[in-house]
């Protein structure tokens, strides 16, 4: 039977569907903003240059470029940076919204707890934005910038799960440990989504440009002692990377092995999952996991071999992203077929 939703879900069902859209969005022009090396095209945060926009008149440029004389204005990558504000702003007030509306039906049964939580990341998200700058890009929080917009997706994913009409139907009770191989499968695939953050913001994308192993004698090339040092020594900035050669190859070369290991990994779930369940729901769940697996793995593929081309790479973590939601919609409708099974 379907379960018994509270008083006007719908609406903010739809308003969680917004903000997943929006936060989508988001992770796309994050993406594209360090990409395309713009993520000090604004020194200053919140504001760009003292102004809500980007300097623009003669005047304005002036003006910017004696307040900061060491990073002369770049309309182009400062709009980059601006335009990927203003969208994570709006994302911000939705989810505002989102915990303002929670808290006014929680009695009618809505969930809180998770829209809070969603609150307080967000507020925590938006101080890694600012350490991005203040901090001129420091690898480790890039990384954790790049993390929180997955887990501020993710979120928001998993309460719209939660909010949608869910109608029960049995299965064999042998797939039921699938759920805990699936939710150790959202933590290996968290792992590699972080060691893309850090390969990324490692400038070690290109470190690598041969398939399917590295140029050269590459493993007499691996050194572990700095790669992934969290606090490294302070430089003045990290754009463009402070690592030595060899230990942006020791970032890519572990990035390809746990891109490996995920993916192994995952086939095996989902193969397994659609072998054992009868379930036409979890059957899906299983095959479209695979297929955005298999764009995501091409889009790596064509990263090393098109030499990181912009719309390729930015893609890449979009299709991350997606990958990322269709296992937890996986890992959901395990959990939730496995609490059929016991209340029905």
């Amino acid at each position: 039977m379907i379960q018994p939703l509270p008083a006007n879900s719908n609406n903010m069902r739809r308003l969680v569907l917004m903000s997943i859209l929006l936060a989508i969005v988001v992770i796309g022009l994050g993406a594209y903003t360090r990409l395309t090396h713009a993520g000090l095209g604004c020194p200053d945060w919140p504001t760009c240059y003292g102004l809500l926009d980007v300097p623009q008149t003669s005047a304005q440029i002036s003006a910017a470029e004696q307040a900061f004389p060491d990073r002369p204005v770049e309309p182009a990558k400062a709009w980059n940076e601006m335009i990927h504000r203003y969208f994570a702003g709006s994302l911000g007030l939705f989810i505002l919204a989102i915990a303002f509306i929670a808290v006014k039906q929680r009695k009618q049964g809505t969930p809180v707890v998770l829209p809070l939580f969603l609150l307080c990341l967000v507020t925590f998200q938006a101080a890694l934005g600012m350490w991005t700058v203040t901090m001129k890009l420091m690898p480790i929080v890039v990384m954790g910038h790049l993390l929180g917009g997955f887990t501020t997706l993710c979120l928001l994913f998993l309460l719209y799960l939660r909010l949608k009409p869910s109608l029960a139907s049995g299965t064999n009770t042998s797939v039921k440990r699938y759920r805990h191989f699936a939710l150790l499968g959202v933590i290996i695939l968290t792992m590699q989504i972080a060691l893309g953050g850090w390969t990324s913001s490692n400038y070690a994308a290109l470190s690598c440009v041969e398939l399917p192993i590295c140029q050269g004698d590459w493993l007499t090339q691996l050194n572990f002692d700095n790669s992934f040092n969290p606090i490294p020594e302070h430089q003045a900035s990290y754009e463009f990377g402070h690592l030595s050669h060899n230990e942006r190859v020791t970032i890519h070369v572990v990035h390809r092995l746990g891109a490996i290991i995920t993916s192994l990994y995952l086939i095996w779930l989902a193969v397994s999952v659609f072998s054992k369940t009868p379930n036409r729901t979890i059957k899906n769940a299983s095959l479209v996991m695979v297929i955005i697996l298999g764009a995501q793995v091409s889009l790596g593929i064509s990263n090393i071999w098109f030499h990181l081309p912009l719309k390729v790479a930015v893609a890449h973590n979009v299709v991350a992203a997606f990958l990322m939601l269709s296992l937890i919609s996986l890992t959901y409708k395990l959990r939730k077929n496995t609490e059929d099974i016991y209340h029905g």
